[in-house]
């Protein structure tokens, strides 16, 4: 996979103008991501460039908010498997957008990989198996599942207002998803997915989906495919092996912002080895 960037020096004024948010979406539509470099940024130009991509903002609820479309990226300092942002939610992002203030100076790296490539070295076997829909089953703690209900609930915005009303709408709304309310507020959640996609933003599917990616701020999920059988660990690392060759990696440099097809490109991120870094995290639906 090829490394996509746009470099301001290319461009034609150092700030993220039309024809910049124009070169983006091309370079989704046909690759999936770009990485955007030396360009004359800072957060408020980052948040413009998330609202001029996406149509409808959305948020990981265990992230800590910096405004009203981004949040900021702590995970732990462990590597982070790929993964689609939110996968394991009810509204997946179509587009999600990363920007570096201060870049680590060893390790840290990004990794992107094209889930279109992985399905191509898929045998028939693994095309068929993949191919089936999959449950994801797992508890959510009440914090956090009425923070995102708070956020995709047309009718509310803050998570004291949630009522067991608002969690019957959300589901009769979307379909595929249920779940059991527990005595202690928490949530026992169960959605069905597609491990292949079709993206929101280009034609072909893709292998795009948190099967390999991480659980740092939720309970880790159980996964069971249509034909009854749960994904096994020793799967899980047969398709890490196969998703490792069609991995890139980015080393930030400051002042970067990274944009990706969240419905295609899954991304996780190399162990952190210096802790001074710092990454925002911008997304929504087209």
């Amino acid at each position: 996979m090829n490394y996509n960037v746009i470099r301001a020096t290319e461009a034609k004024t150092p700030t993220l103008d039309a024809s910049v948010v124009a070169s983006v979406k091309d370079y989704l539509e046909k690759d999936g991501w770009v990485l955007l470099r030396g360009f004359d940024v800072d957060m408020q130009a980052f948040s413009d460039l998330t609202t001029l991509l996406c149509k409808t903002i959305t948020f990981d609820p265990a992230r800590e908010n910096t405004d009203k479309t981004t949040q900021k990226v702590d995970a732990g300092l462990g590597p982070i498997g790929l993964h689609i942002e939110n996968g394991n939610t009810p509204v997946c992002p179509d587009v999600v957008a990363f920007y570096c203030t201060k870049a680590a100076f060893e390790g840290s790296q990004t990794t992107i990989c094209d889930g279109r490539e992985v399905f191509k070295k898929f045998d028939d076997r693994q095309k068929e198996r993949w191919s089936q829909k999959m449950t994801v089953k797992r508890t959510l703690p009440e914090d956090l599942w009425k923070r995102y209900l708070a956020n995709e609930h047309p009718a509310i915005r803050e998570p004291e207002e949630v009522t067991h009303e608002h969690i019957l709408q959300f589901k009769a709304a979307i379909p595929d998803q249920d779940f059991k309310l527990n005595e202690d507020g928490s949530l026992d959640y169960e959605l069905t997915i597609a491990p292949v996609r079709p993206s929101s933003l280009s034609n072909g599917h893709a292998f795009a989906n948190a099967i390999l990616g991480p659980s740092h701020n939720y309970e880790p999920p159980v996964y069971t495919l249509e034909d009854g059988t749960k994904v096994t660990t020793e799967e899980i690392e047969a398709l890490r092996d196969i998703a490792e060759t069609c991995t890139v990696e980015i080393n930030w440099q400051d002042g970067d912002i990274a944009v990706i097809d969240n419905t295609r490109v899954m991304h996780g991120r190399r162990a952190i080895k210096d802790q001074d870094r710092q990454l925002y995290i911008g997304m929504g639906r087209v």
